[in-house]
């Protein structure tokens, strides 16, 4: 399946042109992807043979980039963009990309623009950004870079313009600075400043009833696309300042997806609907009148799809329904495409069926029916397509769920049993219901399910003198399968005793079992004072630290007496166990002695890596603390666009991490990888960070609100103030000449509110019945914090579940654990923030317990050459749990370690035509086993291969190289004779006379050589020239390593080169330059075959 789409992208420049896609297969149908191609503007597309793209493919993944240094040569590139990614089962199509390009924005020459009016009357000074196909952020300014202020009076309009309802002799100034901000190219572009000058009124300032700046007249028409954000716009002129209010006339606005903004002059939608489709009105009132203005909202919708395909596996001879449905404003048409053919350009099968609704139906499939089918919605905003494996096979059907699985429900309450299988065709599941008969004579009687719990015979009255005993007893009825009852006794509804008590802490604690990520730690039990132990927290010390803490490491049921301890490499540990019952904790039992765990390459790599920059031309890293030996960080950074695939790599011990000259508005590709002295963590995941920017992203911290009363007025209520919160309050009287001197500053101090809701709520579960919620404060406490209220409840069709209330007194608490819950439901948790004033909005989640997990009840099993596919379904909210895979190749018995939430594995390297025997063990228990022949031919080994062949050539090599030794020994040590009888012996055919300077170096070596050879020769034949011939064509060759003793007798001191008689001249023994390093002795023997 495509899991990254290629994106539409505008380029501005040469790095920003990238286009990627990312394809996975299926882990449900045991393939991966395995080739990507690409079209343009429909036409076949292969960027690997354009010499300007540069392309990285990887596994599952293949993105293409420029190498051209020029705008010019991009504009060739510009299309629509679709990817494909294909493997055994068919063809996945993306949606479509659009790529285009356009020149950045650049600074134009303007001439100094100077305006003169007179106070009272309205104007407008314009921005005139440059056109792009860039949204432009307008920012007006004066020469010190301080933001013009805004008021209902003066705003700035969706075109960048600065509307002033009416002047004033203040407005007067030379620096009006509009700064037109691109956030695509990180450019800002400022315009020449516009000189204002406003001239006092020669009559007095006369009221003016509203009129409309913009939009003009008495109606306008706004179209917008579902999902898109819209602003109305309603900037009006007049004095007073007019008030702005809106509505809608025919409905109420949505409180979710409308706000107004820039101080009511627009009316902000975001995520726009259908339904927001209508008429609103916006009012502008002052004491000379009131002006409307109607809008039309007009909206339209891209293709939706309302219902999706499925992804399924199926048997032959079944029908097959892909259900297709998109909505859309106007209606989307659909069709199909088969592994991106369209379904018109395939042979025509009567089998296929189209209906009116955009259907597929597939009759009595084969395994030929095996695709990837494509719908695809269209209408004139766009296109949308969805990607549904089908696959034709015949597996059995299997029971995932868990057997003997025990249900406990209250009677009147809803049971729900879980039957989870898989199979191809879809397994049909029929519920049998076994009733349990208990037989009591004379009455038969049969129940299906759990007893109430019944008091049989309730204590009677009894009447005893004072001073003796009185006994009373109860008997009831308990369904076993509950557990013990806890008995109360009371008197006037008061509890009469109370025996239980807090339990003894645990004793002799003991370590057993070490591994490198786990020990057992075992303790026995104290006392639990009548109250049963309901389980045992251990918790754990670091040894390295210097100060004394104790961190919770596992929890485990009171019946337990052991508990196996994941650890961490390269720390120190103790251990320590506290018990805990109904009545409370008891004390930590005493501490356990000290275990080391050996150090580890890192097994994870730093979190919430993140770039903060304060500074320009600076880019900052913030890393979480990791442990091991010499312990450091490897940060890696590259720009984000247009980079290629190097990246700039340092280390660094401990964050942050800082990299200059970056240059501003730059987005980077920030990697951080734990590394020690043992080796690197896992390949870390990128994040996207920025380097620094300049003042235009600073606001304003202090708000100031203006309110205008009427002349006669001596009192005004000012609300909309924010609670908890300290104001300065000044006064003004104003004329017609202008504004007063302001009071005296008065400060007071809102009363305290409600807070907003937490900032974020996450849900943990430590075990089956068990939720840890950690939550954050509110980001507008309003007041003081006193604590939190916490209310849960199950999630029940009736919606009638009860609700439980938790309360938290310590506002600084940002974690709770809720125990007993049912593992078999979902809950609904709301957090609120609590304060003097009452309690807050609620955050709201929803979650359930996490299942202990357990290995896969069934592996399935397919086959190829040189591989095994092994697929499982991974079950819903069960831990994932890690088992091994053990089977037999040539290297011996190969153990494989796997997770139980990948869902698909891959043995690689088998042998074509081979049985293998697989074996899945958990906790060294064999789960299941199976028996699986690889496809091919077997290999048969080749006679050289063979075990007894391999034998004898050894044997007599090993045979030879004895001989050959005791030859060279019988020579070194035979008779001799003297040089005159062998000046007179017979001449060899082959000799000839030497030199008389050759005579004169004749040496005593070269004698005893001669008589030694001549002597070995007479007693064994193993020195004849055919067993001495060493050139022969094939032959092995080996070392051959000589006595120290041995060679001292062959090698005695001689000034030249010597010659060996009485063997062949061709021979290795006698050539005609012999090396000195090796003594006048060959170092290597060839042996005939």
């Amino acid at each position: 399946m495509i899991t990254t789409q290629p994106e539409s992208v505008t380029v501005f420049s040469v790095e920003d042109l990238v286009m990627s896609c990312e394809a996975s297969g299926n882990p449900f149908f045991f393939f991966l992807c395995s080739s990507f191609r690409w079209t343009k503007d429909g036409e076949e597309f292969d960027p690997g043979t354009d010499p300007e793209l540069k392309v990285a493919e990887n596994a599952g993944s293949f993105a293409f980039y420029t190498l051209s240094n020029t705008m010019d040569t991009l504009k060739q590139y510009q299309g629509k963009y679709v990817c494909y990614a294909s493997n055994e089962l068919g063809t996945a199509v993306s949606n479509e990309a659009t790529l285009s390009t356009d020149v950045p924005p650049t600074q134009q020459k303007e001439k100094k623009v100077s305006v003169k009016s007179e106070a009272g009357s309205s104007i407008v000074l314009k921005c005139n950004p440059p056109q792009s196909s860039m949204e432009p952020i307008i920012h007006w300014m004066d020469w010190k870079l301080h933001h013009i202020k805004l008021s209902k009076r003066v705003v700035v309009g969706k075109d960048g313009n600065l509307y002033f309802a009416y002047l004033t002799t203040e407005d007067s100034r030379n620096d009006y600075t509009c700064n037109v901000q691109y956030l695509a190219t990180r450019t800002i572009l400022a315009k020449e400043p516009i000189t204002l000058t406003v001239a006092p009124s020669n009559s007095l300032l006369r009221n003016k009833r509203p009129q409309m700046m913009r939009p003009t007249g008495s109606h306008s028409v706004y179209h917008a696309l579902r999902g898109q954000t819209m602003e109305l716009e309603c900037i009006v002129q007049g004095h007073p300042t007019p008030d702005v209010t809106w509505l809608r006339k025919d409905g109420e606005l949505s409180e979710s997806r409308t706000s107004k903004e820039m101080f009511d002059r627009r009316l902000h939608f975001t995520n726009i609907s259908e339904s927001d489709a209508g008429e609103y009105q916006c009012s502008a009132n002052n004491s000379q009148g009131k002006l409307t203005h109607i809008y039309t909202v007009i909206v339209e919708a891209a293709p939706y799809w309302t219902k999706e395909p499925v992804s399924q596996l199926y048997a032959p001879g079944e029908t097959v329904r892909l259900d297709c449905q998109a909505d859309g404003i106007p209606t989307p048409t659909i069709s199909w495409t088969i592994n991106g053919i369209p379904l018109s350009a395939t042979d025509k099968d009567s089998r296929r069926t189209l209906t009116s609704g955009g259907s597929l139906i597939l009759n009595d499939v084969s395994f030929g029916d095996t695709a990837i089918y494509q719908c695809q919605a269209s209408n004139k905003h766009g296109t949308i397509i969805t990607n549904t494996n089908v696959y034709v096979i015949e597996l059995p059907p299997q029971i995932l769920s868990e057997d003997r699985n025990i249900y406990t429900f209250t009677e009147g309450q809803k049971a729900s049993l879980e039957c989870e299988t898989f199979g191809s065709p879809k397994p049909k599941v029929t519920w049998i219901l076994h009733l349990l008969c208990t037989e009591h004579q004379p009455v038969r009687y049969c129940r299906a399910g759990s007893a109430q719990t019944v008091i049989l015979s309730p204590p009677q009255a009894l009447k005893v003198q004072p001073g003796n005993t009185a006994i009373f007893s109860c008997v009831a009825q308990v369904d076993p399968k509950l557990g013990s009852p806890l008995i109360q006794w009371r008197k006037n509804n008061q509890k009469l005793f109370e025996s239980h008590n807090r339990p003894d802490p645990p004793t002799l604690l003991q370590i057993t079992d070490p591994k490198s990520h786990a020990v057992t730690l075992s303790w026995t039990p104290g006392d639990d004072h009548n109250s049963p132990v309901l389980e045992y927290v251990v918790e754990f010390e670091d040894q390295g630290l210097k100060d004394e803490h104790w961190e919770e490491l596992k929890k485990v049921r009171g019946s337990e007496q052991h508990a196996s301890l994941p650890l961490w490499p390269y720390m120190s540990y103790r251990f320590r166990v506290i018990a805990i019952n109904e009545v409370g904790r008891s004390d930590p039992s005493k501490p356990s002695e000290i275990y080391n765990t050996p150090a580890e390459a890192p097994d994870n790599n730093p979190e919430d890596v993140r770039s903060e920059s304060t500074n320009q031309n600076t880019l900052e890293m913030d890393q979480r603390n990791f442990n091991g030996p010499n312990f450091r960080y490897m940060v890696l950074w590259r720009r984000a666009v247009g980079s290629g695939p190097y990246w700039h790599v340092n280390s660094t011990a401990a964050p942050p991490f800082v990299v200059n000259d970056v240059g501003n508005f730059s987005a980077f590709e920030i990697k951080v990888q734990a590394v020690n002295d043992i080796g690197e963590g896992p390949e870390p995941d990128p994040v996207i960070g920025y380097s620094g920017e300049d003042g235009l992203r600073a606001k304003e911290s202090e708000e100031t609100k203006v309110v205008e009363t009427g002349p006669n007025e001596e009192r005004r209520v000012i609300s909309d103030l924010r609670p908890y919160s300290h104001y300065n309050l000044a006064m003004t009287v104003f004329n017609s000449k202008g504004e007063g001197p302001a009071s005296e500053t008065l400060e007071f101090k809102t009363h305290e509110g409600v807070p907003g809701p937490p900032t974020s709520l996450m849900l943990d579960s430590p075990s089956e019945t068990e939720m840890t919620l950690h939550w954050t404060p509110p980001g507008q406490p309003n007041g003081v914090l006193i604590g939190y209220l916490l209310q849960y409840q199950r999630i029940v069709e009736s919606d009638d579940s009860p609700m439980q209330v938790e309360t938290i007194d310590d506002p600084t608490v940002g974690h709770l654990t809720l125990r007993s819950l049912d593992r078999h439901s979902h809950y609904r948790f709301y957090l609120r923030g609590r304060t003097t004033a009452g309690d807050g909005e609620p955050i709201m989640r929803e979650g359930a317990t996490t299942l202990d997990g357990a290995p896969p009840a069934f592996v399935n099993l397919s086959a190829g050459e040189n591989a095994v596919n092994l697929s499982w379904v991974a079950k819903k909210r069960h831990r994932n749990v890690r088992f091994q895979i053990y089977y037999l190749n040539k290297k011996g018995i190969i153990s494989e370690k796997v997770n139980s939430s990948q869902s698909f594995y891959q043995l690689q390297g088998l042998t074509p035509g081979s049985q293998y025997l697989l074996r899945f063990t958990y906790n060294n228990f064999t789960f299941f086993e199976a028996e699986i022949k690889t496809e091919g031919t077997e290999v048969q080994p080749s006679f050289a291969t063979q075990g007894w062949f391999i034998g004898v050539v050894s044997a007599i090599v090993l045979l030879l190289l004895i001989l050959l030794i005791l030859c060279f020994i019988k020579r070194s040590k035979g008779g001799k004779y003297s040089v005159k009888d062998k000046e007179e012996g017979p001449m060899d055919s082959e000799a000839r006379p030497m030199k008389d300077e050759t005579f004169g170096e004749y040496s005593y070596l070269e004698e005893k050589r001669t008589t030694s050879q001549a002597s070995l020769c007479e007693e064994s034949k193993l020195c004849s020239q055919d067993n001495l011939d060493f050139n022969g064509s094939s032959a092995m060759t080996m070392e051959l390593n000589i006595d120290e003793s041995l060679v001292s007798q062959l090698s005695r001191p001689s000034e030249g080169t010597e010659v060996l008689h009485g063997v062949p001249d061709n021979s290795p023994l006698n050539p005609t330059t012999v090396s000195a390093a090796t003594n006048g002795m060959p170092n290597s023997v060839t042996i005939l075959d």
